[in-house]
């Protein structure tokens, strides 16, 4: 089966590991489109593994630099619902995909971004540059739901840090604190999560 082509996607697969690259310059802002074109890959993936089989997603951004930097805050001027619209419907498909998930944090995860990170099962950070961190907190900017994956995910501790204080946690710290699973160099990091990947994919057949 032929995968499809996207505007601001690269999807691509190694066999039952499916590979979406994101790819939306400079920094891969999410916006509404952005957001419904990667619930849209994360169906196609499903649909082409079916049930009880294995396999398993990696997402990934397009350089060293950024992974994504969050929400296009921008374009909620013009569309009230932008969140509703794209962001939340995004990140409900990520926490309930059928089969694991690998979020390789190529470079800085900022704002929003840090929530889908989270929304994946794994986290892959790079060692050498980078952070994550939630940097609207500090400029009064809050969405609903905004501190409830780090609560769940990363105890009351860490997620204070994350969405009161806004700490901004290089590759080291973050896996120290239990943000991250690994941190790799970046000619390393797609190995590593690759290895994760494919580790974890025999436990996702669905019944």
């Amino acid at each position: 089966m032929d995968l499809p082509k996207f505007k601001y996607i690269l999807l691509e697969r190694q066999g039952n590991i499916f590979v979406i690259t994101l790819q939306r310059p400079p920094e891969n802002r999410l916006n509404s489109e952005f957001c419904q074109e990667i619930i849209k890959a994360f169906h196609t993936i499903q649909r082409i593994l079916g049930p009880n089989s294995e396999g398993a997603v990696i997402t990934r951004g397009h350089d060293a630099k950024y992974w994504c930097t969050g929400l296009e805050l921008e374009e909620e001027d013009a569309n009230p619902f932008v969140n509703s619209d794209g962001f939340f419907p995004m990140i409900h498909t990520i926490l309930d995909f059928p089969f694991p998930t690998v979020a390789l944090l190529t470079g800085h995860t900022f704002g929003g971004a840090s929530v889908m990170a989270l929304a994946h099962d794994y986290r892959v950070m790079n060692a050498s540059r980078g952070f994550i961190c939630l940097p609207p907190i500090n400029l009064g900017l809050h969405f609903h739901g905004i501190g409830t994956l780090a609560r769940l995910k990363l105890g009351p501790k860490i997620a204070r840090k994350m969405v009161l204080e806004a700490h901004k946690w290089t590759g080291k710290e973050a896996l120290v604190d239990g943000l991250v699973d690994a941190v790799a160099l970046s000619e390393d990091m797609f190995g590593v999560a690759l290895e994760i990947a494919r580790k974890w994919a025999p436990k996702a057949k669905m019944g």
